[in-house]
């Protein structure tokens, strides 16, 4: 199996890279250039096999898969998961509690994210006119919604792996990257029906699903990632992530050409 970083991104995280390799036969390959020509060049790299794929480059997965390259996850789930308008329509189409957005502005204060964001990365609170954010990228704005915390669930497959509430004590950015505190979250069964139900609809190998855990301690999903990190699941929980993927990949190769969730 191939597992495709952009190259800055691959050394950012070659400690998960390393133990992957603990656990499953893998071959790293870097790429950045995901022009019309940089893919073609790709291709005969790739073709053939089955691709971890660790990039948000919705455009390359779609090329890529078009062409016979077996993706995980699968291009569909790069392209929602890396556009927040179409995860956000996803979540109501779905029935799930999902907070309100939309492609206007909000009456002030407001939280503003352009659409292809990530990370905490490109989020504002405008409060003023002077907050106002200037992005070339499609801006979606939410209404401030008062939470305890942020909640991101591990998902492969069909299966929840665990939970992490990050909770930042001055900002409204709740990333571990960022400096949030971090802690092992015990899904509610409500939470619990809801995530799987986003998993099965995705037909997902590997995302983190996001959400608001409000003041009532009823839930608001937020975000679907992809590629998701997992430093804060290593920072609260016991398994390995890095091993659980690799049972996964293998049952991934026992059933080709047909997936878990084809079966079901």
């Amino acid at each position: 199996m191939i597992v495709l970083y952009e190259a800055v991104a691959a050394q950012h995280n070659q400690g998960f890279i390393d133990e992957l390799k603990r656990f499953y036969s893998i071959e790293l390959l870097t790429w950045d250039d995901w022009s019309d020509a940089g893919l073609e060049d790709l291709l005969p790299r790739v073709k053939g096999q089955s691709v971890f794929l660790r990039v948000r480059q919705p455009h390359a997965a779609r090329f890529l898969e078009d062409h016979g390259v077996r993706l995980i996850n699968r291009a569909e789930v790069n392209r929602i998961a890396n556009d927040k308008w179409q995860s956000y329509q996803l979540f109501q189409l779905l029935g799930v509690p999902v907070i309100p957005t939309q492609k206007t502005p909000l009456a002030l204060p407001h939280i503003a994210k352009t659409a292809n964001g990530h990370g905490g990365s490109e989020v504002w609170l405008v409060e003023s006119s002077e907050d106002v954010p200037v992005s070339e990228s499609t801006v979606l704005y939410q209404p401030v919604i008062p939470h305890t915390a942020d909640v991101r669930a591990y998902v492969i497959g069909k299966q929840i792996v665990g939970a992490v509430k990050r909770s930042a004590t001055d900002s409204y950015k709740a990333n571990y990257s960022l400096g949030a505190s971090v802690e092992r979250f015990e899904l509610t069964a409500t939470q619990r029906n809801d995530i799987e139900k986003i998993a099965k609809t995705l037909k997902s190998d590997y995302i983190g699903i996001d959400f608001l855990l409000l003041e009532d301690g009823r839930h608001v999903f937020n975000e679907i990632e992809d590629p998701v990190g997992a430093r804060s699941f290593y920072q609260t929980h016991d398994d390995n992530i890095a091993e659980l993927l690799a049972r996964h990949f293998t049952k991934l190769e026992q059933n080709y050409p047909f997936s878990d969730n084809d079966r079901n």
